[in-house]
């Protein structure tokens, strides 16, 4: 077995947690795999994987070794994708990620509008309220909402979203409007913990004002915290476009709109390695011209 198949069985081994599993997968037989992975260690002179009767754990040599293995393996799939052509036509599984709320209101309609140009895409969302690792999890595309820690990724801005103070009108009939943060200390607040764990709120361009909040609903959905909001029980801190169909019919009002923070970038991002394939270069651009036409956002 050459040494490209030996390292795709130790990743498909690695991956799967176990030798049977991985055969399954690879149409190889078990025999085969562990003939593999044991002349894989000898050549390398390392012993990659502790074996029990039950699992399969990497050494830390293992670990090592499977991080390189996959940084080569999917050299070797871009540079076998470029020969083929997969580089002109877009083609294949895209993988897209974003928060959940806006994957579902703002991202859905383009991947539809994108699949339906592009027949030979196939393409898997995953909405995610967290920060997904798009090389390690294997991801090609993700929009971002928030500032970007530096990184090798491409990242190309499309607009910026406001986060905002927000209550029912029936809250506020019955327990007035707070007219500065520091008011927030005499009204009911709703917590959303998933957003921000942080019970400080702060205001202003700069974030010099905090405040910090008491709530006595803490939520660790968007979903969750603005339900409760409609309902009146007290005030909500979300980003805009999570209550822009609410504040339009009124049943939210954004509230100390003057002391709110700089709004935050929206971008999109993707890990175009030596050069993005047509898939991740076709959305990309398809994503972007979209939401740069958005009204959802405060401008580019």
């Amino acid at each position: 077995m050459d040494r490209w198949q030996a390292m795709r069985v130790f990743v498909k081994v690695a991956e799967t947690g176990g030798f049977a599993e991985a055969a399954r997968k690879l149409y190889m037989s078990p025999p085969a795999v562990t003939r593999a992975i044991a002349a894989l260690e000898e050549t390398i002179g390392a012993r990659l994987l502790i074996r029990t009767t039950r699992s399969v754990k990497l050494t830390d040599a293992g670990q090592r070794y499977l991080a390189d293995c996959q940084r080569i393996l999917a050299d070797l799939a871009e540079a076998e994708a470029a020969a083929a052509g997969s580089y002109a036509t877009p083609g294949g599984t895209l993988v897209v990620t974003a928060p959940v709320l806006f994957g579902q209101m703002h991202v859905m309609p383009i991947v539809m509008d994108y699949l339906s140009q592009h027949p030979s895409v196939t393409v898997q969302t995953l909405f995610l309220d967290r920060i997904t690792n798009l090389i390690e999890e294997g991801m090609d595309v993700a929009i971002r909402i928030g500032r970007l820690p530096d990184s090798e990724l491409n990242a190309i801005r499309v607009g910026t979203m406001r986060r905002v103070v927000c209550a029912s009108p029936t809250y506020l009939a019955a327990h007035g409007e707070p007219l500065t943060p520091a008011e927030l200390a005499d009204h009911r607040v709703i917590a959303n913990v998933s957003a921000w764990p942080s019970l400080e709120w702060r205001f202003g361009r700069e974030r010099k004002t905090s405040v910090s909040i008491h709530p006595r609903l803490i939520c660790n959905l968007n979903e969750a915290t603005i339900s409760a909001a409609l309902e009146g029980w007290g005030l909500a801190r979300v980003l805009s476009y999570q209550v822009d169909a609410t504040v339009r019919d009124g049943r939210l009002r954004i509230l100390l709109a003057e002391f709110e923070e700089e709004p935050l970038p929206v971008h999109v991002v993707h890990a175009g390695g030596h050069g993005p394939s047509a898939k991740i270069r076709s959305f990309v651009d398809f994503a972007v011209e979209r939401l740069r036409a958005s009204p959802i956002f405060g401008g580019s």
